[in-house]
């Protein structure tokens, strides 16, 4: 499984979770022991902490994954076509030092 799979599922539990809550809390204004605008509020309360959690955890796992990068110290593009210029650079010299004198 990868970190996506487990990053995917996290959020989809989230949701289901969210759902859980929202019906949780319309069960207790039915019930009359929440009024609908307290109801509302406590979900809408609770749906923008998970929201922000879900930044939160968002930026974590960038930050780690870029870290994780860093000290893999993959090579760039730029980096790739320079190294590529220097061969050609390197190899046109060795051609020009191997061509016969004369």
């Amino acid at each position: 499984m990868t970190i996506f799979d487990i990053i995917r599922n996290a959020m989809l539990a989230g949701f289901g979770v969210q759902e859980k809550v929202k019906e949780f809390v319309d069960e207790l204004v039915k019930k009359g022991e929440l009024s609908e605008s307290q109801g509302a509020k406590l979900v809408k309360d609770w749906s923008e902490k998970v929201e922000k959690n879900t930044e939160d955890i968002g930026k974590n796992i960038n930050e780690i994954m870029a870290k994780t990068i860093e000290k893999m110290i993959l090579s760039s593009k730029a980096d790739i076509e320079k190294l590529n210029e220097k061969i050609d650079a390197l190899t046109a010299r060795v051609a020009k030092m191997e061509e016969p004198k004369g």
